[in-house]
């Protein structure tokens, strides 16, 4: 299923591209007033292949929850039965990501591919998201130590990733934003991201949920021992993953991969999912034309890997929550950027002067 969905992903159509380019030009607007939004519904045009694109409607919300052995490390101060607990807030709708899906019209699926501990008994929301159930394993294994993952458990992520992407495509998702939900997962964000990019642990470390000085200089100890321990080339996107990665990483990584074979965009929220999307880029380059950035996160890993990348983020609010709250925020502006060249008139359309 990788291997295939590798091989299903093209670039963007260039020829469409410069329709769009031609159509903005030709609103009723001075050129480029609006600034990143006209590029990002140029870049949408080219990956759905028609001008203009479709409307990235109705907007589906898939998070991938894990658990890390890393947390033995005390990396956080927050326990691990957590992530199993917020799974339960988030089927009762009762969390942030609830909150903002709901103002967005955005549905939320929530797919257990690694929790450790048993998922509490909870009210779900008839009406709210649904519960996957596809754990690999329960939890990944300490990277301080070992590698976290075998590659064929990296694998089995990454391709429940691309099958949850196809579900909600022929579910009729226009649009996949990336959620997420595992108690120190930002300590193997980190690693990922300074194995794709280069970086010292150092920059691209942050404190997560708000860690102190003696666990952030533990945090950025373990990443840097770990990288060392594992030298993760990143050639080998997969081999990377088993390495460092987290369940929830990995799946993010099969999700885009799974958006961009569908020529959808998939909107990415903060580190966790930055840190997939460079795995997603490792494994096939092109699925970068269908990743929009949500939002810059505070974790300065992120930023580290948008510039990787080379996308720019399209608000900044200093978000560091995850759950995809920064890409339900953001969602408002892809639209945008897609309804004008649809409903925007021409000058000769609308009969005024162009200058």
């Amino acid at each position: 299923m990788l291997e295939s969905t590798v091989a299903a992903i093209r670039p963007l159509d260039e020829a469409v591209m410069a329709a769009a380019r031609d159509l903005q030009g030709r609103l009723t607007k001075p050129a480029g007033s609006l600034g990143a939004l006209e590029p990002l519904s140029v870049r949408l045009a080219g990956l759905a292949g028609a001008c203009p694109p479709p409307l990235p409607e109705p907007a589906a919300v898939a998070v991938f929850a894990g658990d890390h052995g890393v947390h033995a490390q005390g990396v956080t101060p927050w326990p691990q039965e957590v992530t199993a607990q917020m799974i339960g807030n988030f089927l009762a709708g009762g969390a942030v990501v609830n909150a903002f899906a709901r103002q967005a019209g955005a549905s939320v699926t929530v797919i257990d591919v690694g929790v450790a501990t048993p998922l509490p008994a909870a009210v779900a929301d008839p009406a709210g998201p649904r519960l996957v159930a596809a754990n690999v394993r329960p939890g990944t294994r300490d990277l301080a130590v070992t590698a976290a993952l075998t590659r064929d458990e990296a694998r089995a992520a990454v391709e429940t990733g691309i099958r949850v992407a196809g579900e909600l495509v022929d579910g009729g998702a226009g649009i996949l934003l990336t959620g997420d939900m595992g108690i120190g997962n930002t300590t193997p964000a980190a690693a990922l991201v300074a194995a794709f990019t280069g970086a010292d642990p150092a920059e691209v470390t942050g404190r997560g949920t708000g860690v102190d000085d003696e666990t952030y200089r533990r945090k950025v100890a373990v990443v840097r021992a770990a990288l060392d321990r594992h030298a993760p080339d990143p050639a080998d996107p997969l081999g990377v993953l088993a390495a460092v990665g987290g369940l929830e990483h990995a799946a993010l990584a099969g999700l885009i991969l799974g958006a961009a074979a569908h020529r959808v965009p998939v909107l990415l929220d903060g580190v966790i999912a930055v840190s997939g999307a460079l795995a997603a880029a490792a494994f096939a380059p092109d699925a970068v034309g269908a990743m929009v950035a949500g939002h810059r996160s505070a974790e300065p890993g992120a930023t580290a890997a948008l510039r990787h990348l080379g996308l720019e983020p399209l608000i900044d609010l200093g978000l560091r929550l995850g759950e995809g709250t920064g890409a339900l925020l953001a969602l408002p502006v892809v639209t945008g950027a897609v309804r004008v060249l649809h409903e925007v008139a021409t000058f000769d359309s609308a009969g005024v002067a162009e200058k």
